[in-house]
């Protein structure tokens, strides 16, 4: 049955390759599932059900309907303005809304938290303004379950926006077309005809706001909002207790696996097609002045305090104060974080090659279930992926350790834990799959004929990758490393629970730094992460920017 699959023979080498890369991608999560088997931990279970499980799951619960509703009606809200309708700044705010994106929910935290507090400017000036002593008035605390949920909102709504805008640009011109001449009003046509086409859409990114909201550390332990994420890192570094953090990591993979079978089941047997030959609107409805500055405000809303005031807020802080340990200190920071995304992205550039052009040309099923098993790194959290590397690769580095001592007499340490090794396994678990998609785009786009071509022309396998494959691929595989190190330049948790002694990132300085409570210095070493995730966002502002202009070009 196995060498059936792997036929035919000049491609078998790939499959086998694929085969072993999707294993080595499932071992930590294989690694968390079957933590659920060892029950020799109740006492720390008994502890954990009397004093924190119940708030585990209830905050957990609160956010992900909270963030859900909110991502779901300001990206819906914000895609339907920009795209059916034409008011004052809509061409800016069509790209400038995915910019969010750019910015780590950690540190929109760090920077409303100052921005909010106490001794911050808004208090400050409320009590100046006012004459307004201490216990004269009450200002809501950002650091609660509902400020949480307004950052995730806030950061992770162009998800929404970005899927709900490309479906009504595909789909909402026939349709609304055919409900106004069935005499339906505008907003009978949103709700009637262009919202239920777009809902796959909808729930797709609201699906992956969710998961992002799950696989958050940075931002609830801040907020000291009791989560699984924040529970997973106490039961390892608190309680010491690795298997009741792996077991609360495979909680918290059931909440992913939840989210996850939820837009699948919300879709059904439904599918949509569009058989128009429009496929894009070329002008939205033009509203009166005072509508659509009204329609203005409700897209410089979300992206004033999703982007551009906590922005301006981190570059204030940085300038005025900033880290006081800039200097050779930021730059081995900011050294390790580079070499990490770099080495990263290489391999997983690498390995997404590999596994897209094994699906490619073997054409079975066994390759596609590899790729979509490789598939399931992006949808778990950093805090699990990070438990479930460390307790395989700790005893094989134990094991590694005992047979060379035992070889040559000298203790090596630990070879894969005691450096960058494992750190970077567990990154491109959690993010290989995102290299794999943008490969696969590409692979995809390239027409099976020349494939044929260079075969029946004689070259070989690798001479066929080497010589037509790659150079098509080029722009796909430049985004796919861009995106990797990006990922990885903000990755916090697994970087925060595997790292290796004496190896601090830019994520965990400002993590550490706003521990610590302060925020300003935190703030060069969060500016940079900005800054360097705000290249792919430009990179989708310009994709974004050229779907508006296709349809002119057309006509």
């Amino acid at each position: 049955m196995i060498r059936r699959f792997l036929l035919p023979g000049e491609y078998r080498w790939l499959t086998v390759a694929a085969l072993g890369v999707a294993l080595l991608a499932a071992v930590p999560i294989l690694s968390v599932v079957f933590s659920l088997a060892d029950w020799s931990t109740g006492e720390t279970w008994a502890h954990l059900i009397d004093t924190v499980l119940p708030e585990y799951l209830v905050n957990t619960l609160v956010m992900c309907v909270g963030v859900g509703i909110g991502v779901a009606v300001i990206g819906v809200a914000t895609a339907w303005l920009t795209v059916m309708h034409d008011f004052p700044g809509r061409r800016i705010y069509a790209w400038a809304l995915i910019l969010p994106l750019a910015m780590p929910a950690y540190v929109m935290a760090y920077v409303y938290t100052d921005f909010l507090q106490f001794v911050g400017p808004v208090q400050s000036t409320l009590r100046q303004w006012f004459d307004w002593g201490a216990g004269d008035y009450r200002f809501p605390d950002v650091r609660t379950v509902g400020g949480a949920v307004a950052m995730f909102a806030f950061v992770f709504y162009p998800y929404v926006y970005m899927l709900a805008r490309t479906a009504f640009l595909e789909r909402a011109s026939g349709a609304m077309e055919a409900g106004r001449s069935l005499g339906l009003g505008s907003w009978a046509c949103f709700f009637r005809v262009s919202l239920p086409l777009a809902r796959p859409a909808v729930v797709t990114g609201v699906a992956l706001a969710l998961m992002e909201t799950l696989a958050d550390f940075g931002t609830v332990a801040y907020f000291g909002v009791q989560t699984f994420t924040t529970g997973i890192y106490r039961a390892w570094f608190s309680l010491g207790d690795r298997v009741a953090a792996a077991q609360l990591s495979a909680m918290l993979l059931g909440f992913v696996v939840l989210v996850l079978v939820l837009e699948q089941s919300s879709r059904g047997r439904a599918r949509f097609n569009d058989t128009s030959r429009q496929r894009r609107p070329g002008f939205g409805r033009r509203l009166s002045p005072a509508a659509g500055w009204a329609a203005s405000l409700v897209c410089f809303v979300p992206l004033l305090f999703g982007f551009l005031l906590p922005a301006a807020l981190l570059l204030k802080m940085a300038i005025n104060e900033g880290d006081a340990q800039f200097g050779p200190r930021f730059v081995a920071l900011a050294g390790n974080s580079f070499t990490l995304a770099t080495v990263t992205a290489l391999i997983g550039v690498l390995l997404a090659v590999l596994l897209a052009y094994a699906a490619r040309l073997a054409h079975n099923p066994l390759t596609r279930l590899f790729n979509r098993l490789v598939g399931l790194g992006y949808a778990v959290p950093g805090t699990v992926i990070a438990v479930g590397v460390l307790i395989p690769v700790t005893r094989l580095d134990n094991a590694l350790a005992d047979t060379v001592e035992a070889l040559t007499g000298i203790n090596p340490g630990l070879l894969l834990t005691g450096g960058m090794v494992a750190l970077v396994f567990a990154y491109l678990t959690r993010f290989l799959s995102v290299a794999l998609h943008t490969v696969e785009t590409g692979l995809g786009r390239i027409t099976p004929a020349m494939d044929e071509a260079g075969r029946n022309l004689g070259v070989r396998l690798w001479g066929r990758l080497r010589r037509i494959h790659l150079p098509l691929l080029r722009g796909s595989l430049l985004t796919a490393g861009l995106m990797l190190f990006v990922d990885v330049m903000k990755e916090l948790p697994a970087t925060l629970v595997m790292r290796p002694f004496n190896l601090d990132t830019l994520a965990t300085q400002a993590y550490n730094l706003a521990a610590d409570e302060r925020l300003a210095e935190a703030s060069t070493a969060a500016l940079t992460i900005v800054l360097v995730g705000l290249v792919p966002v430009f990179v989708l502002s310009a994709q974004i920017a050229r779907q508006r202009r296709r349809p002119a070009a057309a006509r």
